[in-house]
């Protein structure tokens, strides 16, 4: 191990010699990088918008930063700062823009469209009657009454991706709205205690020790997903109270008015995300992978 850092140390210093010595030989060298550099900068600046730029400092400037201005004037006018903007906006958009592999794109583009179907002509219309019968607090009341219920899933997630607080809050929001909010049917660990319900499920677990999506998945009915997050979705169903109730068609039925109670107050979103697409698949597609990414990273 010495050897090798007397080595490495022995030929650093021969480069850094070496250099020296060059540079010696060559004094007019160093000044030529240093336009060649300067003139790079002034390029790049140019690109620039106005409000990137700094101000001149306080006092007069020297003649070498006149000269620099004078310079970088013209670069300026052959580089119009419109396109430069437009060039950043969408280098920045193509860096933050998430993919993820579609192999069996036909097969979920088939399934894309029976789901869309089933919206239109099955949920969105019974769940429709059913917000016509059922007050809104009360379908309120339901939704908070079945997220009381999974709170084992929330729970187990934030210990296994170390969010100690969060389970901790988990256990909270759990013991006060099963009391005081009359088991779960009023949120008042939210209301009354600022105690904010954490969104977190085994697919995210996955993907927090670094887990891809794998490929892109739509199932009948359930909708967008991913090989990842159906493994999580498989593994929290174990975590569920809904999943033991016996025999399997109630436990079925319950989850079915699960949905439609969460389609009703929700009914809407679907239909202002197709309309914003110019392409309703890869726009709820994209959707979907950008939104478990941001749950996946906060």
């Amino acid at each position: 191990m010495i050897n090798r850092k007397m080595c490495g140390i022995l030929l650093i210093a021969g480069v850094l010699l070496a250099g020296s010595v060059r540079a010696e030989e060559n004094p007019d060298q160093g000044g030529e990088s240093r336009e060649t550099k300067q003139t790079s900068i002034l390029n790049e600046t140019s690109n620039l918008p106005d409000a990137a730029l700094p101000g001149p400092a306080d006092g007069a400037e020297s003649e070498k930063g006149s000269v620099i201005n004078q310079e970088a004037a013209p670069k300026v006018e052959t580089s119009p700062k419109p396109e430069a903007v437009g060039d950043d906006a969408e280098t920045e958009d193509t860096v933050e823009e998430v993919t993820i592999a579609d192999p069996i794109e036909p097969l979920n583009r088939a399934v894309f469209l029976f789901n869309d179907k089933f919206y239109f002509w099955a949920l969105k219309p019974v769940a429709r009657g059913y917000n016509a019968i059922v007050p809104e607090p009360v379908r309120v009341s339901v939704r908070s009454f079945f997220r009381n219920v999974r709170m084992p899933i929330r729970f187990v997630n934030s210990l296994l991706q170390g969010k100690f607080k969060g389970a901790g809050t988990e256990l909270a929001r759990f013991g006060i709205n099963t009391t005081l909010g009359l088991a779960g049917f009023l949120d008042v660990a939210k209301s009354r205690f600022d105690l904010d319900p954490q969104d977190e499920d085994l697919g995210q677990t996955l993907g927090f020790y670094g887990m891809g999506g794998l490929m892109y998945v739509v199932w009948p009915i359930l909708g967008p997903s991913t090989v990842r997050d159906t493994i999580g979705l498989a593994g929290d169903s174990f975590l569920s109270p809904v999943s033991y109730i016996s025999p399997f068609e109630a436990a079925l039925g319950v989850g079915a008015y699960e949905q439609l109670n969460n389609a009703s107050l929700t009914l809407g979103t679907y239909e202002d995300l197709k309309a914003a697409s110019l392409e309703p698949y890869i726009g709820v597609r994209d959707a979907y992978v950008q939104r478990r990414k941001e749950l996946i990273n906060k």
